[in-house]
């Protein structure tokens, strides 16, 4: 049976009050203790039907527990959860109101109400996150399947045109992308890499799989480093024993951690593909057996012991470590410092003797910590408690045999979360810096490498790397040879390489995703760069893309799931500004092109807002912002194509769009419209109305009350008896709807004046001598009228 947006996103709501509920009771306790129902009652709305107690609406409605979370946020929740957290707590009141109301909740509404949910309840490690997770999927599942038979936009979509240099072969005939990335069938959650949910052998086989997982990834040089190292620590006792992975939001430090889980998970190394440059530089092979530990702190929950399948009770992450390395066994090792929550000293450094090799796995370390109270009020321990234990902890796997320690840092704000993040952060560093050696991540160019390998097929035929080559050839040839229209890097022997090395991808489009996109707090770098190129990708790929490379301008922004990525990350709404200045059917560079021949051939004018947009929309907020001309012509010209063509199309659009500022030499889109088309808008509408145009022309003219010489100066007189008819010289002013043309005989100036000359009203003039006519030039009138 189909399910509706509205019974799905009921469903959700539901498991966020099933897990919020025991979070927002232990929050309140930790600050008011026994009298927490008490100082919740002020923001709990009274039940008048049901006569429910508070703590029985709290139990029942998830709209009161956001509301008190929301009124209790600086007392109470600030310790624990970050702005991002109180944003989402924001957003799901906003939601739930929807709901509630039955306002009309489409697919992306729904998407978007699920995500949030599976946010915040994640932020606290509660258990219906995973159900949420699951009807998320399904719901993308969905999502594609209906965007799959819409044939109707194939036919809105319009191709790029383009002329680049003959005997080049486009990209799609050289370079394949993978099936799931060519016919759109991909999910997104599978570029997220899922420690945990690999760890239960879950998730989809490129993660799950270690032939399939090393087979698409490539090994940068902190990655050969890291498993180098951990074969050396491993094998022979030689490598560090700590290791700190701490890198931006998005960074590769789960990536990092599952090549490290698949390196040991048994799998002959002859057998996994890529590793030959570490097992020579280790120079021995991995243990045949590693009992490795994988603790993801949003995947445990501090305030809920843990029931394993023997029957062993699991309290702390100290308990969690010792039963994943030898099962109930090894928890009777700790057994008490569990039971009690305290620490257990160095009987970790005889745990690890008697387990070793032991590889211990510690990623989101902080999103667990963070929901510790000072008191030792919770199963897994105190705040104080917790970091005596992780000192203990790198302690005991740097003295202990072959036991290797990798913890994973975030470096960004979204991941810290609230005031005890910051403070579990900050206590986290010290404990485990005392023996930690840095991990390096990947370079820029490495990342290029990561995406590419991710979603392109390898090129194995010999007239593939020719055909690639003389594309290369060709790009740098231009960039060489017109030096003046792109940016100096372009000319040196480096840019070439980058070219090959991101090939089908132009460096230029990687570098304003890494550089510009990666800036914005949800933007999570690498795996954020995979969700847009695999839509880009599908879409080009769909619509026969003949381009040489997919560059800036080659993204498909009328495409709906593309620019859905472009605006998701962005906080003002950016749709309406696309659909009228940058691209789609109805879309001011798209008319342009059709009414210019010369830029239509290219698609000039829609291949440089494009690259404008991209360049430009993430930086809006910067003190930098905007694109050069010279990078904008580099995000479009191909071989064989004028720069000058689309230097001519850049003007068009600075005359015309809505939308476009330029200062100096570079550009950008902003929401707002610019103080100059707004002019012209308003100058046009004025146009409209001749009738006002006129009438103010004339209210000026007569605003001057000076008559010099003459007995009086009449301005537009209304009719020839507004002229008086004396001995006395006067001037009659035209006007604008009686102007005059040089060398004409029959104007409607001369028409008006001999009017005038010969008639005052209905008797005929006698003093004709004596009026002087002044008629405004019909050719100056018109430049008038539209300043």
């Amino acid at each position: 049976m189909t399910v509706s947006n509205r019974e799905r996103v009921g469903r959700v709501l539901d498991l966020l009050r099933d897990g919020l509920y025991p979070f927002v009771e232990r929050e309140m306790r930790s600050v008011y203790g026994d009298k927490w129902v008490v100082a919740a009652t002020p923001f709990v709305p009274e039940d008048h039907s049901l006569r429910r107690n508070v703590q029985q609406i709290l139990k029942q409605d998830e709209s009161a527990l956001l509301k008190l979370m929301s009124n209790q946020w600086r007392e109470v929740f600030k310790k624990t959860l970050g702005n991002a957290e109180r944003s989402l707590v924001g957003e799901l009141i906003d939601t739930r109101n929807s709901w509630a109301h039955n306002k009309p909740l489409s697919t992306d509404d729904a998407y978007r109400a699920l995500d949030s949910v599976s946010r915040l309840l994640s932020a606290f490690s509660a258990p219906e996150a995973d159900e949420v997770d699951k009807q998320k999927q399904e719901l993308l599942r969905l999502r594609f399947t209906e965007q799959a038979r819409r044939e109707t936009r194939r036919a809105t979509l319009q191709p790029l045109e383009g002329n680049p240099v003959g005997g080049l072969k486009p990209w799609r005939e050289i370079v394949t992308p993978h099936p799931d990335v060519a016919s759109g069938s991909y999910q997104q959650a599978e570029f997220a890499a899922d420690l945990w949910q690999v760890y239960l052998d879950e998730g989809s086989d490129e993660y799950r799989i270690p032939t399939e997982f090393f087979s698409r990834t490539f090994l940068t040089e902190g990655l050969k480093q890291l498993l180098t190292n951990a074969l050396l620590r491993l094998s022979s006792n030689k490598g560090d024993p700590v290791i700190e992975l701490q890198t931006n939001f998005g960074g590769g430090k789960t990536h990092a951690m599952l090549a490290l889980y698949h390196l040991f998970m048994g799998v002959p190394a002859s057998k996994l593909p890529g590793l030959e440059p570490v097992l020579e530089a280790a120079n021995v092979l991995p243990p045949p057996k590693v009992n490795t530990a994988v603790l993801v702190g949003n995947k445990i929950s501090p305030g809920q012991p843990q029931l394993k399948k023997d029957g062993t009770v699991v309290r702390t992450l100290w308990g969690e470590l010792a039963w994943q390395l030898g099962g109930r066994e090894a928890y009777e090792m700790i057994r008490e410092a569990d039971e009690t929550s305290t620490n257990p000293g160095d009987t970790l450094r005889l745990l690890f003797n008697r387990y070793a090799p032991c590889l211990i796995l510690i990623d989101e370390w902080v999103a667990y910590a963070r929901q510790l109270h000072e008191v030792n009020d919770l199963p897994g321990g105190s705040f104080d408690t917790h970091f005596t234990f992780a000192q203990t902890l790198s302690e005991s796997a740097k003295n202990a045999n072959q036991t290797l320690l990798v913890v994973s840092i975030p470096a960004s704000d979204n991941e810290i979360g609230g005031d005890r993040g910051k403070a579990a952060l900050s206590r986290l560093k010290n404990a485990i810096g005392r023996v930690e050696s840095p991990w390096r991540p990947a370079t820029a160019d490495e990342s290029f490498e990561i995406v590419r390998r991710r979603l392109f097929q390898p090129i194995t035929e010999e007239n593939g790397f020719i055909a690639r080559d003389a594309i290369i050839r060709a790009f740098a040839e231009m960039y060489q040879n017109q030096s003046q229209e792109f940016p100096s890097e372009c000319r040196e022997a480096s840019y070439k390489r980058r070219l090959e090395n991101a090939y089908p991808i132009h460096p230029e489009l990687f570098d304003r995703l890494y550089n510009d996109w990666s800036t914005l707090d949800k933007f999570q770098r690498t795996r954020g760069v995979l969700r847009l190129m695999a839509k880009v990708i599908h879409s080009l790929w769909e619509g026969q893309d003949k381009s040489l490379l997919i560059m800036p301008a080659s993204v498909p922004m009328d495409d709906g799931q593309v620019q859905t990525e472009l605006t998701r990350y962005l906080e003002d709404n950016w749709v309406p500004v696309i659909e009228k200045d940058v691209d789609g059917y109805n879309s001011l560079p798209l008319a342009c092109d059709r009414q210019n021949p010369n830029l239509g051939r290219y698609s000039a004018c829609r291949r440089v807002a494009r690259t404008i947009y991209l360049g430009s929309a993430p930086t809006l907020r910067a003190a930098n912002r905007g694109v050069e001309d010279h990078r904008i012509k580099l995000g479009c010209v191909q071989p064989g194509e004028s720069a000058a063509t689309f230097g001519d199309a850049l003007r068009r659009l600075t005359d015309q769009s809505t939308h476009l500022y330029v200062d100096n030499t570079r550009y950008w889109f902003s929401t707002q419209p610019s103080v100059t088309r707004l002019a012209q808008d308003r100058a046009e509408q004025i146009q409209q109305d001749q009738d006002k145009v006129w009438d103010e022309i004339i209210l000026r003219l007569k605003a001057d009350k000076q008559r010099g010489e003459f007995a009086g100066v009449h301005i537009a007189p209304g009719s020839s008896a507004d002229v008086p008819d004396e001995m006395a010289v006067r001037l009659v002013v035209m006007g604008p709807q009686h102007p005059h043309k040089n060398k004409e005989s029959e104007t409607q100036a001369r028409t008006r004046a001999e009017e005038i000359l010969n008639q005052k009203g209905a008797s005929p003039r006698y003093c004709k001598n004596m009026l002087l006519f002044l008629a405004p030039d019909k050719a100056k009138l018109e430049l008038l009228e539209q300043s």
